[in-house]
């Protein structure tokens, strides 16, 4: 996998969704044809007719992120907690994205975690904005750094905890060809970052531990 390393988008970001210059429908479906025939098959012959339509809406489906803002995911939280204030965490949070590199798939699983300060977040939340982000084009590096840097800014809690791990296809199906690598990436932030026996008791929880 080519490590390209990206900085956290600044705060303002995460509050907007990308602005990006789509073009029509048409266009798309008439640059499926052309990698149709780059390929060396025919887009006119029966079974390719309405693959430039069917790509058209896959791929608005798989890139459904850019359409979303991962900070409002995170707008409603709860203060009703009964006092806690220890670690939560959601693991093997199934994703798929597309490497920026190559657009062919990344295959894994998000674990996140936070120490929450005085509220909490709906469980269902954390996931929604793994998939915002997944549904981008993306590397493992700046999508680990991505969610992290989210819920820190609009949680503010004491800190956050993110690990990936992912089957990159384009090492799998190109290249080198090695199936079954897995990536792994980690990022902390606030206490997490600041006291390494927490980043223990995160990794030992997300690995089945005591």
């Amino acid at each position: 996998m080519d490590a390209v390393i990206k900085k956290l988008m600044p705060q303002s970001a995460y509050m907007e969704k990308p602005v990006t210059d789509r073009p029509s429908e048409a266009e798309v479906e008439a640059a499926v044809r052309t990698l149709l025939r780059w390929t060396g098959d025919n887009p006119d012959r029966e079974g390719l007719i309405d693959t430039p339509k069917r790509v058209t809406k896959a791929f608005r489906e798989m890139f459904n992120g850019y359409d979303m803002c991962p900070a409002e995911e995170l707008g409603r939280t709860f203060e009703e907690v009964a006092g806690y204030d220890d670690l939560v965490i959601v693991k093997d949070i199934t994703f798929h994205s597309h490497c920026e590199h190559h657009m062919v798939p990344i295959i894994g699983k998000a674990h996140v975690g936070y120490l929450p300060d005085g509220k909490v977040v709906g469980l269902s939340k954390i996931a929604r904005v793994v998939d915002i982000f997944a549904h981008r084009l993306q590397t493992q590096e700046a999508m680990t750094a991505q969610i992290a840097g989210v819920i820190q800014d609009v949680l503010n809690p004491r800190g956050v905890a993110v690990m990936l791990e992912a089957e990159h296809m384009c090492m799998a199906m190109r290249g080198i060809r090695k199936q079954d690598s897995t990536t792994l990436t980690s990022t902390f932030t606030g206490i997490f970052k600041d006291t390494p026996e927490e980043q223990v008791r995160f990794v030992t929880m997300v690995r089945g531990g005591a």
